[in-house]
């Protein structure tokens, strides 16, 4: 298995380091090959613009369609084509980052805005009565796996269907769904530290047992269940999901995950 880590955290002695360290040394001894992005040891640039484009960035800047056309060109700057090329080498991808304001530190937006461009990651595939383009479930990135490693300060029950900071799985869905499963990479279900500003140099080896099991079960861990766009489950052009497909009582972002 060939797997490329995306790490965000700052600091190399935070417990993102340590784990993004443990997911490398654990994996290449299981016989996997391994690649990290790191995104703060490259100082990555975070912020879209048009000198990502060269040559096929217009004036006024149209981030889409530009992107699109120095994809199809090969004009997209080198770190961006280097990223691109990592995902198509890999069969899996951990991302590695501590939950910031309800979602992913801006440096890894940024490598999302910039690495997922228009024709590679979006606006492929044809359109048609029954197809509307290749998304959630097909795409560029369809056959791989993908799955987030986060750490959150706060307890778990904080983030319960009953907690004041919403349910962890509806606030990883725009990540999952949204960005990951959208190009078509299959998503497991996210290793999930809680607490952790709370957590003591006593507590890791607990912590990174846990981690070197989900590790080592990647290729037999089943994603989850989003629905297909493509598969029927879908009305088209509204992409509505079809009336009836829902279990009883189920609503909001669980609608799009079956069973």
């Amino acid at each position: 298995m060939k797997t490329l880590i995306v790490h965000a955290h700052p600091e190399p002695r935070s417990l993102n380091g340590s784990l993004k360290d443990r997911a490398v040394s654990t994996l290449e001894a299981a016989g996997h090959e391994v690649r990290v992005s790191d995104l703060y040891a490259m100082n990555w640039k975070a912020v879209v613009d048009a000198a990502d484009y060269g040559p096929e960035a217009s004036n006024p800047l149209k981030v889409a369609r530009d992107s699109g056309r120095a994809f199809d060109a090969g004009t997209l700057t080198p770190d961006v084509r280097a990223e691109q090329e990592k995902l198509l080498w890999a069969d899996t991808v951990i991302f590695q980052f501590p939950l910031w304001w309800y979602s992913m530190p801006a440096i890894l937006k940024g490598w999302v805005d910039r690495v997922f461009t228009f024709h590679f990651a979006y606006g492929v595939g044809e359109h048609n009565e029954t197809k509307y383009g290749e998304r959630y479930g097909e795409g560029t990135l369809a056959g791989r796996r993908a799955l987030l490693s986060v750490t959150v300060g706060g307890l778990e029950s904080h983030y319960s269907s009953r907690g004041i900071n919403g349910p962890i799985d509806d606030l990883l869905f725009p990540i999952q769904h949204g960005i990951l499963y959208y190009p078509g990479l299959e998503v497991l279900p996210p290793f999930v530290l809680h607490g952790t500003d709370r957590m003591t140099e006593a507590d890791y080896p607990e912590v990174a047992k846990a981690w070197e099991e989900r590790l080592l079960t990647l290729e037999s861990t089943e994603p989850i269940a989003f629905r297909r766009q493509n598969f029927g489950d879908y009305e088209i052009p509204s992409l509505h999901l079809k009336e009836g497909l829902e279990p009883a009582g189920r609503t909001g972002f669980g609608l799009h995950v079956r069973g």
